[in-house]
Formats: C-alpha cells, structure tokens, sequence
C-alpha cells in the first residue's frame, strides 16, 4: 500500500489549495481514505486531527466541525486518487496534512478515531499573509 500526497504550500488567508493523494498497491474501491493533519510543534504521533474521510464505494463523506464548509473531498476512481479542496484557508490550517487509507472503515471510524492502517509521508500547508 502506498500513499503519495502532494499540493500543499504557502498561501495567504482566505486562500485555496487543493491537495491530492495517489494510491497504489491496493484495491482503490475496496478501501475509505482520508485526510488527517499535525500541527506543527507536535510531539510524533500527537494531535493528529482527522478532518474529512470518504468511503469509496459509496461515497459517504465525512468532516470535521473545523473544516465544515471550506473543505471538500473528492475521488477519481480512474486514477485511483483522492482529493482535498481547500478554502477560505486559516492560519490555524497551518499543519502537516497527511492521506490515510483503512479496508472498508465507516468514515466516522476512521477519521474520528484515527483507524489508519496506512498513512502516507505528508505534505506541509502553511497559512500565514
């Protein structure tokens, strides 16, 4: 299984981004995906937020009350990639965004939870004028 993420940078407030996360080496369909992030200063493996989950079967979709409204997760099952649109970025979006993938997982179980059982190297979203 692997989890390659990529689009993140600086921007200003109210700014957008889009980050994607491209997968291999499993069944894309089969699997929820999600994007979870660390605030930087974090001891490892600390305070990681899941902020929106997507089953890819169906397409249930989960996000967190922080980024409620602002964010948007999407999928292309053709090239087995998962999406996040982000905007009216803040500067407390500041944080090391991370793409985690679990085997059939309800998506309020993975991203709530955490319930990962793979999670890719990350990518660094800075908000900051």
């Amino acid at each position: 299984v692997q989890l390659v993420e990529s689009g993140g940078g600086l921007v200003q407030p109210g700014g957008s981004l889009k980050l994607s996360c491209e997968t291999s080496g499993f069944d894309f369909k089969e699997y929820t995906l999600g994007w979870f992030r660390q605030a930087p200063g974090s001891a490892p493996g600390k305070g990681i937020e899941g902020i929106s989950c997507i089953m890819i079967s169906d397409g249930d979709r989960y996000y967190a009350d922080s980024v409620k409204g602002r964010f948007t997760i999407s999928r292309n099952n053709a090239e087995n990639t998962v999406y996040l649109q982000m905007n009216n970025l803040k500067p407390e979006d500041t944080a090391v965004y991370y793409c985690g993938a679990s085997y059939a997982a309800n998506v309020r179980t993975l991203c709530r939870l955490r319930r990962y059982d793979r999670l890719g190297q990350g990518t660094m979203v800075t908000v900051s004028s």
